[in-house]
């Protein structure tokens, strides 16, 4: 269950830390005072979506942390996916920051995806406008999967399915005529037979393309090495003689100051190096000859190469990619019957498979229905559906999908004398907040989820009703632990545990703060629920009372 929640800079909260206990946890609060800010915590610290305006403002980040407590199943389930909890405990953490997250399970980084798959093994949380869900009939089947447990094989079929539409992709592929088959492979091999005849090779163009810049550019060298040997070759006013001028001329002094020796050997240095530079440049200019065959022919290669690249992709990484693409389509159409066979045997297996486990998945679901929807049907007796025939119908879509080929919807009649109808055209939408109470109360008799959340319960009830729904809730939070949020004074009522969210204001800021009651405080947010502005002595009164009679049903009715 869910021990201890810590939020930090989260919307309106700017530091909140509460402990939860077993069973009933009631959460109340005026509108406004931050109560589904609470929830939307811990939906964010499981995973959810996050975005920048969740920070408060003027700080850095936000931070959300939740300590479970873990019964050994739910250990060796959270195992199965190598997450291994310290002495029964879970420690979920994330922070918040502009762009980004950081999520941590018992101190180490996991991603939003573990996260998940973490909190579908370790709570339940039933948003505000969850209800609405019902109205989509792919839910009833997820619900009806839950029920029936069908985990397992429903991961068969959506495995299969995926593994048969792959397969399906390739056979509709393969339907072309012999013609169409001949022609393609004419065209490949065609196209083959242009490469190979190419034979480019890697950084050919390159090294081609700094060969023919060097011929094109030839007289311009040379002329440039000419006037550049005139500057510093042999000659009456060149760099050599200049410098060997200079070097006589230091020689002549060197005997004075022997720190003139330094120099003479500097100017010595550069004699030397620029008498190397002149022989190996006059080399160069022996050697260099234009060879106008080979300028052509580089000419010609590399507009080939080009035109081949233009057809091919655009560079040699594409070409090649292109080529061995042509060279495995060309072994697929050699052995183009072959593989059709292959292809068919195979299509026809998998959809085989696909076929048994998909009816075998159907009559599981079928099977559990039966049981299901009779015991949905007693939660909503006792959720104050006066008169009520649940049903729920099966059709068979025809076609395959990721679930099977059923189609699911809840049917209901809440009035004598009308016709059971699909749940969407019926259920208004105190019914629909009912409804899914009664689901939820019937799942997690069949699931090992300790702890649920439910975020406002009460839409769209009140009086007798809100009783029935009151009694229900504790009867769920006799073997679950509960947290609820609630608007009602008989759900509040019920409570094991009762917390109040505030919303206060100091250093010219607002913040969200909760604590939990103890008795006379309990009282006391009671009579604010029933009375509003103005607390009266009879409303205190009329709240202990509601409170003693909460007790007694709790004694009562609970075992």
């Amino acid at each position: 269950m869910l021990k201890h929640l810590h939020v930090k800079n989260f919307a309106v909260v700017k530091d909140v830390e509460v402990d939860f206990t077993d069973n009933l946890n009631i959460l109340t609060g005026e509108t406004g005072a931050g109560k589904s800010v609470i929830i939307g915590s811990i939906n964010i610290a499981l995973g959810g979506r996050i975005s920048s305006d969740m920070i408060r403002s003027g700080e850095d980040y936000a931070y959300v942390e939740m300590v479970f407590e873990l019964s050994e199943d739910v250990i060796e389930e959270l195992n199965a996916i190598d997450i291994y909890p310290d002495d029964n405990m879970l420690i979920i953490s994330r922070r918040i920051m502009p762009g980004k997250s950081v999520s941590k399970v018992n101190g180490e980084m996991v991603n939003v995806s573990v996260l998940k798959n973490i909190s579908s093994l370790l709570i339940d949380i039933y948003g505000q406008h969850e209800h609405q869900s019902l109205l989509n009939s792919s839910k009833h089947l997820d619900i009806i999967d839950r029920y029936a447990d069908t985990g397992q094989l429903k991961s068969s079929v959506s495995s299969l399915y995926y593994e048969y539409m792959d397969i399906k992709k390739e056979w509709e592929g393969m339907q072309i005529s012999e013609e169409e088959r001949i022609r393609e492979q004419s065209f490949i091999e065609y196209e083959l037979s242009e490469l190979e005849e190419a034979d480019i090779q890697e950084k050919e163009e390159e090294e081609l393309e700094t060969e023919y810049r060097k011929l094109a550019n030839a007289e311009k060298i040379i002329k440039a090495a000419s006037d550049v040997y005139a500057l510093t070759g042999i000659g009456d006013v060149t760099a050599s003689s200049l410098i060997g001028r200079a070097i006589i001329t230091l020689d002549e002094v060197s005997q004075y100051d022997s720190g003139i020796s330094d120099y003479l050997g500097v100017l010595q240095d550069a004699d030397s190096i620029l008498s190397d530079f002149n022989r190996e440049l006059s080399s160069y200019m022996e050697d260099f000859t234009f060879d106008e065959q080979r300028y052509n022919d580089i000419l010609n290669r590399l507009e080939h190469i080009r035109k081949i690249f233009a057809k091919y992709g655009g560079s040699y990484e594409s070409m090649t990619a292109h080529y061995n693409k042509l060279r495995a389509r060309r072994d697929e159409l050699l052995e183009f019957e072959e593989r059709r066979v292959c292809i068919k045997e195979k299509l026809t297996r998998v959809e085989s498979q696909l076929s048994d486990k998909s009816n075998e998945l159907s009559v599981i679901r079928k099977d559990a229905s039966k049981e299901l929807k009779q015991r949905i049907s007693d939660a909503l007796s006792d959720l104050n559906f006066g008169y009520v025939r649940f049903d729920i119908s099966f059709t068979d879509t025809g076609c395959y999908d990721a679930c099977g080929t059923d189609r699911a919807e809840f049917m209901i009649s809440t009035n004598p004398g009308e016709d059971i109808k699909p749940l969407s055209l019926v259920a208004s939408g105190g019914e629909l907040s009912r409804i899914m109470l009664g689901i939820k109360s019937v799942l997690c008799d069949n699931d090992a989820i300790h702890t649920l959340v439910f975020d406002e319960i009460d839409t769209g009830i009140s009086g007798r009703t809100a009783q029935k729904v009151s009694e229900k809730l504790a009867r769920i939070a006799g073997n679950h632990q509960v947290i609820c949020i609630t608007h009602l004074a008989q759900i509040a009522a019920m409570a094991d545990s009762h917390y109040v969210i505030e919303k206060n204001v100091s250093d010219s800021r607002t913040h969200t703060d909760i604590k939990r009651l103890d008795d006379k405080e309990t009282i006391v947010e009671l009579a604010r629920i029933l009375g509003g502005a103005e607390i009266t002595e009879s409303v205190i009164i009329n709240a202990k009372e509601m409170k003693e009679l909460a007790g007694e049903w709790k004694s009562d009715c609970l075992i």
